[in-house]
Order: C-alpha cells, then structure tokens, then sequence
C-alpha cells in the first residue's frame, strides 16, 4: 500500500512540463501530429493549446494541471490497461486522470481513429 502511495505521490508532484515532450515525441514517432495531441488533450481537460502552452511555461504539476482542468463529462469511458493498471479501477483520483490522459495518448500513437479516441457517440 505504501508504494502505491509514493506513487500516487510522484505523479502528483510530477510536472506536465516534463512529460509534455514525451508525449509529443510518441505520436510524432508514430506518424501522428502535435495538433492531434493537443486535440486529445483539450477533449480531456478543456485547456486549450494557449492555456497547455501555459502550462507548460508555468510548470505546473499534474495536481495542478487537473485541478484547473475541466475533465471531460465522458472520461469515465476510459478503459483499459495503461503502464500495468486497469483505468477505471484506479481508486487515487488523481492518478487516475494522470492515466487516462496516458490512454489517451497510448490511444492515440497506436492510430486508433479520433472519433473513437474522443468517445464520440
């Protein structure tokens, strides 16, 4: 139990500065676009390419991060294994839409289509 809190804990203190790159770097590697990641991630938090570009600038961690977010009312059809861990039994709030950004992402370079992506019903 002890780990899982420490890792709660990084992730919480974790900047999304610092991970932002890798995000790029992952679907620009597998032939998709910085737009398209930052489509995905305004479906998810709301924000904007203007406000993700702030954010970045300010460093913010991803507590931070998702507690200016507006989570998107259908995250919760975010399913499926990310980094070993089943999304929606995540039980740390925030860890679990660090995770489904990740899915997300994961989604993404994997060329799942962006309708599907965005839930789109």
């Amino acid at each position: 139990m002890n780990s899982a809190n420490g890792h709660d804990e990084r992730i919480a203190k974790m900047t999304f500065a610092s991970v932002y790159p890798h995000y790029v770097a992952k679907v620009e590697k597998k032939g998709r676009t910085k737009e398209e990641l930052h489509q995905v991630i305004t479906w998810l938090t709301g924000f904007n390419e203007k406000m993700q570009q702030k954010q970045i600038k300010d460093k913010v961690t991803f507590e931070q991060f998702f507690d200016q977010a507006t989570l998107n009312a259908n995250a919760h059809l975010i399913t499926g294994v990310i980094c070993g861990y089943r999304v929606e039994e995540i039980e740390n709030p925030l860890t679990q839409k660090v995770r489904y950004l990740d899915k997300l992402i994961d989604e993404l370079a994997k060329g799942r289509k962006m309708e599907k992506i965005l839930r789109a019903e």
